[in-house]
């Protein structure tokens, strides 16, 4: 009879220390696993704070200012120096303009001479005065052959117009063939011709004398002025050489706040409690010295114009060192004896 396999303590023993030895085994390997995912983590974690912190630092450096070189900071001075020379140049030519350094004046039909001209007069007329200006050039106004030699006497008049307000229409080809015949036309490109246009007209009528001419003095004349010429050339030759000189009658008055009068001034309230108009030369007869006239023309983009051509003319002169001439004989309405003007 066989016996039945046996073993002994010592193998049992054997057998059984693989057993044990597996499970540090599996612990060590499940810590070493864990280990391993725990570093992936980080890695990765590490990754995306590394791309995170590389778009904030780009987004940064977007918006610092940029750091200037040697070359970029000799250009920004470069730039600033010929900022500086641009400013200094547009000084140069204010000042050369103010003395009559005009670069675009242009001689006109007529003026014969160089030499400075005693007065320009700017005689106001629109599209529907065309028997009116033949009056005055049947009377007081020289015409052909006695315009020019008058402008040798360095006395030049002219009839002061502006554009259609639909430019080259009938009205303008009216004005231009009558022109072309009696060259007696300042035409005023830049005005449009219309009554409620009519205290612009003023500045663009200095302005553009004062481009054209250089004379002693500007005249601005209304339409409804008869003038004694001759008596007004004998008061402009005794003050020739009177800079800033502001000539004509002298009035004020009051302001007319009520809307649909005659007179109405829209910006009534700037006058003061009073309501009063400062003093000022009556719009029918307005001299200005060569530099005042200069004055205008330059600061003309910056000229604030009431309702009415006089009163803005006066507020223009307020703020120079104009000298005023109140002279009773530029009163056209007055009944003195001796007055060069007076109402046609």
């Amino acid at each position: 009879m066989e016996s039945l396999p046996t073993t002994t303590k010592s193998e049992r023993r054997w057998r059984s220390k693989p057993l044990q030895s597996s499970k540090p085994s599996l612990v060590l390997a499940f810590f070493s696993c864990v280990a391993w995912l725990y570093v992936a983590g980080r890695l990765w974690q590490d990754a995306e704070n590394r791309t995170l912190l590389s778009n904030l630092l780009k987004m940064n450096a977007a918006q610092r200012p940029k750091v200037l070189t040697v070359e970029d900071k000799l250009a920004v001075l470069q730039c600033k120096d010929l900022e500086r020379r641009i400013v200094e140049a547009e000084m140069e030519l204010t000042l050369a303009k103010s003395q009559g350094y005009l670069k675009n004046r242009l001689p006109q039909s007529g003026s014969s001479s160089d030499r400075k001209l005693l007065a320009v007069i700017g005689v106001y007329t629109g599209f529907g005065s065309r028997l009116k200006r033949n009056l005055f050039r049947g009377s007081w106004m020289p015409r052909g052959d006695a315009l020019k030699k008058l402008e040798e006497r360095g006395v030049v008049i002219r009839f002061v117009i502006g554009r259609s307000a639909n430019r080259g229409d009938s009205l303008d080809r009216n004005i231009d063939g009558e022109n072309s015949s009696t060259k007696d036309f300042l035409i005023l490109e830049d005005h449009e011709e219309a009554q409620e246009e009519l205290p612009k007209k003023a500045k663009f009528f200095f302005s553009t004398a004062a481009q054209n001419w250089d004379a002693e003095f500007y005249v601005k004349v209304d339409d409804n002025i008869n003038l004694d010429l001759e008596g007004l050339i004998g008061i402009l030759e005794h003050r020739r050489g009177q800079d800033s000189s502001y000539m004509g009658c002298m009035k004020s008055g009051d302001v007319i706040t009520e809307e649909g009068r005659q007179w109405y001034e829209p910006e009534w309230w700037k006058f003061g409690d009073e309501k009063c108009y400062f003093r000022h030369a009556a719009g029918a007869l307005i001299i200005l010295s060569k530099n005042l006239a200069q004055y205008i023309n330059i600061n003309s983009a910056s000229l604030k114009n009431y309702a009415h051509d006089d009163v803005s003319v006066g507020s223009w002169m307020m703020g120079l060192q104009a000298t005023y001439i109140d002279d009773n004989r530029f009163c056209c309405s007055s009944i003195k004896q001796d007055k060069v003007c007076s109402l046609a």
